[in-house]
């Protein structure tokens, strides 16, 4: 609808150019924001307090002639101005309720882009294969996958990147501590942080191996046939552990989208050459670094991207080149999305403006780095374990199934032993990830397992409920929506702020598309749950007398419990029928 409504006023600026109301050359954003007073209409916009001032007139008298060249529209009853000028608009209910019967009818609930499909890379995850994936490698491998998962469904072609660290120099430490007891190594890589830890003491302890760890480097990067061969059996273990984490997480990432730092690693000579030969490579401290004008320290002096240090080798910047270049050549991206860490935005900035300085990258693809903050525990800093070690994501999940498994067999202690923990699996991991997801990308937020497993509030567990509540409708019912007839029409309240509600799944989708930010799908999941809530509450829907009203009321419950499946799915998370 707000694209609708930009579209009507869009045209009403084209007529007011052409009559000479306004300068020619304007080329405004439209905005168009939800209304949260309904008295005030379902949609406003302050364009006429935008292009006041080069009109030369008032606000409200800009509004007024803006209205009256407003082309007449079957999807709204009327636009009204408010305050110093700003445009409110009405849904017909009529109109409305047509949408809504298409959106029922329709397997993708009538959504589609605005704008032409891209192919987009998603890079994600990353973990570091030398350890086990912890609590910081949460919001980059759920974030990145609710996106990518949005993206889909408006039908852009996405491309999974998970860009793992499985290349550089502790790899020397890890592969001479598989060398020197080959058995126990094969054991201990059950637990990969214990196996780090166990090859990082004997690298510390003794010289001879820390030596022999150095020249199994120089051999792994030279393409040695035994070295490469431990080095793949240690990344096929380390990946396997990854693989379980994402299959429990129920992320959609697989083998085949490993694209790690190895893979760059014979290009790596051809980027510093390459950016040799276009001039863009300056020495510094026998550093081979690119300098750009708009990147500069506090003293104001220019910060350096360095590729290639002064022994020879290369740096994260490096890769990260490389990748671009395979990103535009090989895979073909109109746009490539980075979900890294927050602290990093400084070397993505240098690194896409490098890359376009060079030419690696065509001028019109989207490159996005899309970071977060940081999961802190209950003091403020980065979540920790008692003893102040790093928390295994493995462990998080465990403990997750486990409080939600004590707290859904004491609300129903009569289900059985396998219901119980396909429940428990749902909510526990359901409300790690939703706790994660409902907060904005760009945020530090708080760990809390009380909080997040409330049926309270904007979590996971009162989401999953709700959902179960409108599947119980049709549960006592005994029929599915596909058996009953009429259509949806709208006239008690609650009824309308359900059917406006609903009827913006398609604009908060495109909102999470263009902004990475998956918690704009949380908010509007948890308020049509409430709207649902008071919906259910006040207007009868079972025991109804009339049956057209029965109808379309069951209509707009089972509309109701797709939007919230399918929005819930977008997030990665499991429904249940019944909790």
């Amino acid at each position: 609808m707000k694209d609708t409504i930009r579209h009507l006023i869009q045209q009403a600026l084209t007529r007011l150019t052409a009559e000479g109301v306004l300068p020619e050359g304007l080329s405004p954003v439209i905005q168009v924001e939800n209304t949260k007073d309904k008295s005030n209409g379902d949609f406003a916009s302050n364009i006429a307090m935008m292009l006041a001032k080069p009109a030369g007139m008032k606000p409200r008298e800009l509004a007024e002639k803006l209205v009256a060249a407003l082309p007449a529209s079957a999807e709204l009853s009327k636009v009204d101005i408010a305050g110093p000028g700003f445009l409110n608009f009405f849904q017909n209910s009529d109109a409305l309720a047509q949408r809504l019967e298409a959106a029922l009818a329709d397997a993708r609930l009538g959504v589609r882009k605005a704008g032409p499909a891209q192919r987009v890379v998603v890079d994600l995850s990353a973990p570091n294969l030398a350890k086990e994936m912890h609590v910081g490698h949460l919001r980059s491998t759920i974030i990145g996958d609710g996106v990518a998962r949005v993206l889909e469904f408006l039908g852009d072609t996405v491309i999974r990147q998970n860009h793992v660290g499985d290349w550089g120099t502790q790899f020397g430490m890890l592969l001479a501590y598989m060398q020197e007891n080959p058995a126990a190594a094969e054991s201990e890589l059950a637990d990969l942080e214990n196996f780090y830890r166990a090859a990082k003491k004997r690298f510390d302890e003794s010289s001879e191996f820390a030596d022999r760890a150095r020249e199994l480097v120089v051999q792994l990067q030279a393409g040695d046939a035994e070295c490469l061969r431990l080095w793949h059996r240690f990344n096929d273990i380390s990946l396997s552990h990854c693989q379980a984490l994402y299959d429990r997480l129920g992320v959609k990432l697989s083998m085949a989208d490993v694209k790690g730092e190895s893979a760059y690693n014979d290009d790596l000579a051809n980027v510093v050459a390459d950016l040799k030969a276009k001039g863009l490579l300056s020495e510094s401290d026998g550093a081979q670094c690119v300098f750009m004008d708009e990147f500069k320290n506090a003293e104001g002096n220019p910060l350096p991207l360095i590729v290639q240090k002064a022994g020879g080798g290369y740096l994260y910047a490096t890769t990260d080149l490389a990748a671009t270049r395979y990103r535009a050549n090989v895979l073909k991206a109109d746009r490539v999305l980075y979900f890294v860490d927050q602290r990093q935005a400084l070397h993505f900035q240098m690194v896409f403006a490098a890359a376009r300085l060079a030419g690696f990258v065509p001028a019109d693809m989207q490159l996005e780095h899309m970071g977060f903050g940081t999961m802190n525990g209950a003091d403020g800093r980065p979540f920790k374990t008692r003893d102040g070690g790093t928390v295994k994501l493995v462990d998080l999940i465990n403990e997750a199934e486990e409080r939600a498994y004590a707290l859904v067999k004491g609300k129903n202690p009569e289900l059985d032993e396998a219901e119980l923990r396909q429940i428990a699996r749902a909510v526990g991991v359901g409300a790690v990830k939703y706790a994660d997801l409902s907060k904005h990308r760009t945020s530090d937020y708080s760990f809390n397992f009380e909080l997040m497993l409330s049926f309270e509030g904007n979590t996971a567990p009162y989401l999953l409920y709700a959902y179960t509540r409108v599947a119980s409708v049709f549960r006592k019912l005994g029929k599915s929506v596909e058996e009953i007839g009429g259509q949806i029409s709208l006239g008690a309240e609650q009824e309308q702020a359900l059917a406006g509600k609903l009827a913006q799944f398609a604009d908060v989708l495109g909102g999470i598309a263009d902004k990475g930010t998956p918690h704009l799908l949380c908010a509007y999941l948890y308020d049509l749950a409430g709207l649902f809530s008071s919906f259910y509450e006040n207007c009868p829907i079972l025991s109804a007398e009339d049956e057209a009203v029965r109808n379309s009321r069951l209509r707009l419950a089972a509309l109701t419990g797709r939007t919230l499946k399918q929005g819930l799915q977008l997030l990665g998370l499991d429904t249940l029928e019944r909790m």
